[in-house]
């Protein structure tokens, strides 16, 4: 898809006269949903024209928006595109582009530290604490409704890691657990 540019480097994407965009880096084709991909992957791309050569990013990013509107949930509100729309050819328009991205910056900021916060504030929460504590009593009663559960689940990881993703050993390991299982049903039958 994107692959993250190197040092810095920006992606050349060219767009060819039948919409087709071509990813430089990739050697492919990509569509409008892989160049919002790499933007959410914080990937820099520069879209051209193929044949003028004229640099057609802010378009590119501009359909881009278009389709996650029409396709998506709308984030962009009616009132806020019809203020938008009305500031074209005002004499406030030079100035709105860049408040516009140091709005959208200290947004960013504000989101990552909420985001920081509430995962900091999640490891002290006592209810998060009590509740892995339960989840640990439930695995606990658990093993002691279905005897060999909690063998069979340590023995697990260490027959995936000799068999790389646990194919052979887990299908022996739960045959084993069904023998098990059915002599205990016998002898409780006797």
């Amino acid at each position: 898809m994107g692959q993250q540019a190197k040092d810095g480097e920006t992606v050349i994407i060219k767009k060819y006269a039948n919409r087709r965009l071509y990813n430089t880096r990739t050697s492919s084709y990509i569509t409008l949903d892989h160049l919002a991909q790499m933007v959410k992957e914080n990937t820099d791309f520069k879209v051209i024209d193929a044949k003028s050569g004229s640099d057609l990013t802010h378009t590119i990013l501009t359909q881009i928006i278009m389709e996650e509107e029409q396709n998506g949930e709308q984030m962009l509100p009616t009132n806020f595109l019809r203020q938008l729309i009305s500031m074209y050819g005002n004499s406030m328009q030079a100035l709105l582009p860049s408040y516009l991205e140091a709005s959208m910056d200290h947004f960013r900021e504000n989101q990552n530290k909420l985001r920081k916060a509430i995962e900091d504030s999640i490891g002290a929460n006592p209810l998060a604490q009590i509740a892995q504590r339960n989840m640990e009593m439930f695995k606990a009663a658990a093993a002691a409704f279905v005897p060999g559960a909690s063998a069979a689940a340590e023995a697990k990881p260490a027959a995936e890691a000799k068999t790389g993703a646990g194919g052979g050993n887990e299908l022996d390991a739960l045959r084993q657990q069904m023998a098990d299982m059915q002599k205990k049903l016998d002898q409780l039958s006797q």
